[in-house]
C-alpha cells in the first residue's frame, strides 16, 4: 500500500504538489500526468502497481487516466460510498478505481461498492455483479451509441477525433449502432466553478492563516474566487445542476451509451499555466477547463457513470482516451461494452519506456 501524489485537496487537473513537486507523464517526462489523481495514473501506467484509487470531482480520475493510457471508471454517484465528505447531499466527488484493464476496475468496484449509512446517495442502491459484466462475452447487437465529439467546446484535435472514431468503428463491428449527435450543449464550467470554489472556500479557508505559505497559488486564487460567490449565486448554481442532470438523462431516451473524447488533445506540457489558454492543432483555444476537459465536468454534476478507455496514440506518442457515459445505475452496461472493446482492441500490453523514469 502506498500514497501517490495529488495537488493539495485535489484542486486542479495537474499533479503539482508543494510537498512532492510535479508528477510527469511516464510516456513523456515533459508532459503532465493530468490530475488530480495523476500520481495514481502514472504509477499504474508505469507498472509500479496494478491498481490505484483516485478521486473525481470534475474529471480528476478520468483526466489522468486518459493522459497516461489507463482505465478510469467513475461510477454512478453513490455506488462507492463517500462517507467523509462534509456535504453528503450536494456531493459531486467520487472515489474511483484506476487500472490497466476493465476487469481490474470491475474487481475494485466489487470490493469498494455498497451502501453506507453516512452517504445519502449510497442508501438503497443495488450492487451489480461488476465482475460478470466485465467478462467479454457475446457482442453488442442492439446497443445504441451516440457520438458527441463536442460538449460545450468548439475545438477538438483532429487526431483525437480520428482515434475516437476508429474506436467507435470497433463498437460497430461488435454489432452496436453508432449515431453522430451534433446538438448544442452549454458549457457547465460556470456552474461547476461556483459550486466547487464555494466548497473549497468554506472547507479550507480556515487553514490559510496557518498553512497559506505552503499552499499552491492556484488553490488560494480559487478560494478567493469562492469567497466572492453570493448565496444567491450558489443557490442558482444548484438549480443549474438540476437542469444539467435532467438534460443529460434525456440523452438516454434514444441511446444506451453516449461516447465523447475524454480530452480535446493529448497531455499538456508539464508546468502549463493552469489559468492560461491551451493550443489545439496549433491554434490558441480557451482556458484549460473550458477547452481541454469539458467532457468530464458535466458527469460530476449529473452523477452519471463514465469510463475513459485507451483508444490510440497521438503523433506525439501520447495516449488518447475515449469516454463512455451511461445512464444512472448503468455501470454494468458500461463495463460490458468496455470489456468487449478491450478484447477487440487490447491495450494492456502497451507500456511506456520505463528506462527514463
Amino acid at each position: 500500500v502506498g500514497k501517490t501524489t495529488t495537488p493539495e485537496f485535489g484542486h486542479k487537473c495537474f499533479t503539482e504538489a508543494p510537498l512532492f513537486g510535479r508528477t510527469a507523464n511516464p510516456w513523456d517526462l515533459t508532459r503532465t500526468s493530468g490530475g488530480s489523481s495523476g500520481g495514481a495514473a502514472a504509477a499504474v501506467a508505469a507498472g509500479l502497481t496494478p491498481i490505484g484509487i483516485g478521486t473525481d470531482g470534475g474529471g480528476s480520475s478520468r483526466i489522468p487516466a486518459a493522459c497516461c493510457g489507463v482505465v478510469g471508471f467513475k461510477q454512478t454517484l453513490g455506488i462507492i460510498p463517500h462517507d467523509l465528505t462534509p456535504d453528503g447531499f450536494g456531493n459531486q466527488s467520487h472515489i474511483t478505481p484506476m487500472t490497466r484493464t476493465v476487469m481490474d476496475s470491475a474487481l475494485m468496484l466489487r470490493a469498494m461498492a455498497g451502501p453506507h449509512p453516512s452517504d445519502p446517495h449510497a442508501l438503497g442502491l443495488p450492487t451489480p455483479d461488476f465482475v460478470s459484466a466485465a467478462r467479454p462475452r457475446g457482442d453488442l447487437k442492439g446497443l445504441r451509441i451516440a457520438w458527441r465529439p463536442l460538449l460545450g467546446n468548439t475545438q477538438l484535435s483532429r487526431e483525437v477525433r480520428e482515434a475516437c472514431e476508429r474506436a467507435l468503428a470497433a463498437f460497430a463491428e461488435l454489432g452496436a449502432s453508432v449515431e453522430p449527435v451534433e446538438e448544442d450543449f452549454q458549457s457547465t464550467e460556470p456552474i461547476w466553478l461556483i459550486l466547487t470554489q464555494s466548497f473549497w472556500n468554506a472547507r479550507f479557508r480556515r487553514y490559510v492563516a496557518q498553512f497559506g505559505n505552503r499552499m499552491s497559488e492556484t488553490l488560494l486564487r480559487q478560494m478567493d474566487n469562492g469567497a466572492g460567490h453570493s448565496a444567491v449565486a450558489l443557490q442558482e448554481a444548484m438549480f443549474e445542476r438540476t437542469r444539467v442532470f435532467r438534460e443529460i438523462q434525456g440523452w438516454f431516451a434514444h441511446h444506451d451509451i453516449v461516447a465523447t473524447p475524454t480530452l480535446s488533445r493529448t497531455a499538456l506540457p508539464i508546468g502549463h499555466d493552469f489559468f492560461a489558454p491551451i493550443t489545439i492543432d496549433g491554434e490558441v483555444a480557451d482556458t484549460v477547463r473550458k477547452a481541454w476537459y469539458p467532457y468530464t465536468l458535466p458527469l460530476n454534476l449529473s452523477g452519471n457513470p463514465a469510463v475513459t478507455l485507451p483508444c490510440g496514440f497521438g503523433a506525439d506518442g501520447l495516449p488518447i482516451g475515449l469516454q463512455l457515459i451511461g445512464p444512472h445505475l448503468g455501470d454494468a452496461k458500461l463495463l460490458r461494452a468496455a470489456a468487449l472493446f478491450e478484447a477487440a482492441r487490447p491495450w494492456a500490453d502497451k507500456h511506456p519506456t520505463t528506462a527514463a523514469l
